[in-house]
Protein backbone atom coordinates (compact mmCIF):
# COMPACT_ATOMS: atom_id res chain seq x y z
CA UNK A 1 0.00 0.00 0.00
CA UNK A 2 2.76 1.92 -0.06
CA UNK A 3 3.55 2.36 -4.71
CA UNK A 4 2.39 5.84 -4.24
CA UNK A 5 3.72 7.37 -0.85
CA UNK A 6 6.06 9.51 -0.69
CA UNK A 7 9.03 9.70 1.96
CA UNK A 8 8.06 10.28 4.55
CA UNK A 9 4.44 9.57 3.34
CA UNK A 10 1.95 12.05 3.64
CA UNK A 11 0.37 10.19 6.44
CA UNK A 12 3.23 11.01 8.21
CA UNK A 13 3.61 14.68 7.18
CA UNK A 14 -0.08 15.47 8.14
CA UNK A 15 0.40 14.08 11.13
CA UNK A 16 3.30 15.92 12.45
CA UNK A 17 1.21 19.54 11.07
CA UNK A 18 -1.88 18.52 13.03
CA UNK A 19 0.12 17.60 15.85
CA UNK A 20 1.72 21.40 15.00
CA UNK A 21 -1.13 23.48 14.90
CA UNK A 22 -3.54 21.56 17.44
CA UNK A 23 -6.03 20.76 14.89
CA UNK A 24 -8.03 17.47 14.77
CA UNK A 25 -9.61 15.64 11.92
CA UNK A 26 -12.33 13.49 10.81
CA UNK A 27 -13.30 11.56 7.55
CA UNK A 28 -16.06 10.07 5.61
CA UNK A 29 -15.38 8.10 2.63
CA UNK A 30 -17.14 6.03 -0.19
CA UNK A 31 -14.94 4.93 -3.02
CA UNK A 32 -11.96 4.60 -0.52
CA UNK A 33 -13.69 2.44 1.77
CA UNK A 34 -12.27 3.84 4.54
CA UNK A 35 -8.57 3.54 3.40
CA UNK A 36 -7.98 7.36 4.15
CA UNK A 37 -8.86 6.49 7.61
CA UNK A 38 -6.32 3.80 7.82
CA UNK A 39 -3.90 5.57 6.26
CA UNK A 40 -4.40 8.68 9.12
CA UNK A 41 -3.97 5.71 11.99
CA UNK A 42 -0.95 3.62 10.48
CA UNK A 43 1.28 6.47 12.08
CA UNK A 44 1.90 5.91 15.79
CA UNK A 45 -0.07 8.35 18.41
CA UNK A 46 -2.47 9.28 15.72
CA UNK A 47 -5.45 9.86 18.38
CA UNK A 48 -3.98 12.88 19.39
CA UNK A 49 -5.96 14.17 16.44
CA UNK A 50 -7.94 11.53 14.39
CA UNK A 51 -12.09 11.04 15.32
CA UNK A 52 -13.38 9.27 12.94
CA UNK A 53 -13.99 7.97 9.52
CA UNK A 54 -17.60 7.35 7.90
CA UNK A 55 -17.66 5.21 5.30
CA UNK A 56 -20.82 6.11 3.47
CA UNK A 57 -20.77 3.50 0.27
CA UNK A 58 -24.05 3.65 -0.80
CA UNK A 59 -26.72 6.65 -1.28
CA UNK A 60 -28.45 5.75 1.72
CA UNK A 61 -25.36 5.80 4.31
CA UNK A 62 -24.72 9.09 2.60
CA UNK A 63 -28.13 9.69 3.78
CA UNK A 64 -27.57 8.98 7.56
CA UNK A 65 -24.34 11.08 7.39
CA UNK A 66 -26.49 13.84 6.75
CA UNK A 67 -25.82 14.29 2.89
CA UNK A 68 -29.29 15.90 1.69
CA UNK A 69 -31.25 13.91 -1.00
CA UNK A 70 -31.66 17.31 -2.94
CA UNK A 71 -27.95 17.02 -3.57
CA UNK A 72 -27.68 13.70 -3.75
CA UNK A 73 -30.70 13.39 -6.86
CA UNK A 74 -29.38 16.78 -8.26
CA UNK A 75 -26.03 15.84 -8.87
CA UNK A 76 -25.68 11.80 -8.10
CA UNK A 77 -23.23 10.78 -5.33
CA UNK A 78 -20.05 11.38 -7.66
CA UNK A 79 -20.07 15.06 -7.61
CA UNK A 80 -18.77 18.24 -6.51
CA UNK A 81 -21.72 19.63 -4.49
CA UNK A 82 -21.56 15.84 -2.88
CA UNK A 83 -18.10 15.62 -1.82
CA UNK A 84 -19.03 19.36 -0.19
CA UNK A 85 -21.70 18.04 1.89
CA UNK A 86 -19.76 14.73 3.08
CA UNK A 87 -16.76 17.06 4.20
CA UNK A 88 -18.76 19.76 5.82
CA UNK A 89 -20.88 16.76 7.69
CA UNK A 90 -18.27 14.99 9.15
CA UNK A 91 -16.34 17.97 10.45
CA UNK A 92 -19.27 19.38 12.38
CA UNK A 93 -20.80 15.71 13.32
CA UNK A 94 -17.20 14.97 14.60
CA UNK A 95 -16.38 18.47 16.21
CA UNK A 96 -12.82 18.76 14.52
CA UNK A 97 -11.28 21.38 12.82
CA UNK A 98 -11.01 19.78 9.62
CA UNK A 99 -13.20 16.86 7.44
CA UNK A 100 -12.01 15.60 4.79
CA UNK A 101 -14.34 13.72 2.04
CA UNK A 102 -14.16 11.11 -1.52
CA UNK A 103 -16.48 10.59 -3.45
CA UNK A 104 -15.41 8.49 -7.00
CA UNK A 105 -15.20 5.39 -9.21
CA UNK A 106 -12.73 3.08 -8.28
CA UNK A 107 -13.95 0.89 -11.20
CA UNK A 108 -12.96 -1.08 -12.92
CA UNK A 109 -16.73 -0.48 -13.61
CA UNK A 110 -19.04 2.38 -13.35
CA UNK A 111 -17.39 4.58 -15.19
CA UNK A 112 -19.06 6.73 -17.88
CA UNK A 113 -17.71 9.59 -20.47
CA UNK A 114 -18.45 12.15 -18.29
CA UNK A 115 -17.07 10.89 -14.84
CA UNK A 116 -14.85 7.97 -16.37
CA UNK A 117 -13.39 5.38 -14.06
CA UNK A 118 -11.04 6.91 -11.73
CA UNK A 119 -12.99 10.49 -11.01
CA UNK A 120 -13.12 11.53 -7.52
CA UNK A 121 -13.90 14.27 -5.77
CA UNK A 122 -12.32 15.58 -2.84
CA UNK A 123 -13.68 17.90 -0.40
CA UNK A 124 -11.54 19.37 2.37
CA UNK A 125 -13.77 21.43 5.07
CA UNK A 126 -12.27 23.74 7.53
CA UNK A 127 -14.29 25.03 11.42
CA UNK A 128 -13.10 28.46 11.97
CA UNK A 129 -13.27 30.12 15.34
CA UNK A 130 -17.43 31.19 15.99
CA UNK A 131 -17.87 34.22 14.88
CA UNK A 132 -14.66 34.90 12.73
CA UNK A 133 -16.11 34.09 9.29
CA UNK A 134 -13.22 31.30 8.66
CA UNK A 135 -15.16 28.34 8.03
CA UNK A 136 -15.05 27.35 4.69
CA UNK A 137 -14.96 23.99 2.22
CA UNK A 138 -13.26 23.33 -0.97
CA UNK A 139 -13.73 20.66 -3.35
CA UNK A 140 -11.09 19.47 -6.27
CA UNK A 141 -11.89 16.91 -8.83
CA UNK A 142 -9.15 14.46 -10.09
CA UNK A 143 -8.92 11.61 -12.56
CA UNK A 144 -6.65 8.95 -11.51
CA UNK A 145 -5.48 5.81 -14.40
CA UNK A 146 -4.44 2.27 -12.67
CA UNK A 147 -6.47 -0.41 -11.54
CA UNK A 148 -8.55 -0.48 -8.72
CA UNK A 149 -5.78 -0.81 -5.61
CA UNK A 150 -4.47 1.76 -7.43
CA UNK A 151 -6.89 4.08 -7.77
CA UNK A 152 -8.18 4.19 -4.11
CA UNK A 153 -4.46 4.60 -3.19
CA UNK A 154 -3.92 7.07 -5.40
CA UNK A 155 -7.24 8.89 -4.02
CA UNK A 156 -6.57 8.65 -0.58
CA UNK A 157 -2.59 9.77 -0.70
CA UNK A 158 -4.34 12.70 -2.50
CA UNK A 159 -7.07 13.53 0.00
CA UNK A 160 -4.70 13.74 2.59
CA UNK A 161 -2.66 15.88 0.76
CA UNK A 162 -4.96 18.08 -0.10
CA UNK A 163 -5.61 18.22 3.61
CA UNK A 164 -1.80 18.57 4.48
CA UNK A 165 -2.16 21.70 1.58
CA UNK A 166 -4.88 23.44 3.32
CA UNK A 167 -3.20 22.92 7.16
CA UNK A 168 0.30 24.36 5.69
CA UNK A 169 -0.80 27.36 4.24
CA UNK A 170 -2.69 28.32 7.25
CA UNK A 171 0.36 28.28 9.43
Amino acid sequence: MREYADDPPVEERLGDALRETGDTIATTESCTGGLVGSLVTDVPGASDYFDRTYVTYTYDAKLDAGVPREALDAHGAVSEPVAREMARTVRDAAGTTWGVSTTGIAGPTGGSETKPVGTVYIGVAHAGEWGDDDTYTTVERYVFDGDRAAIKERIARQALDDVLAAVEARE
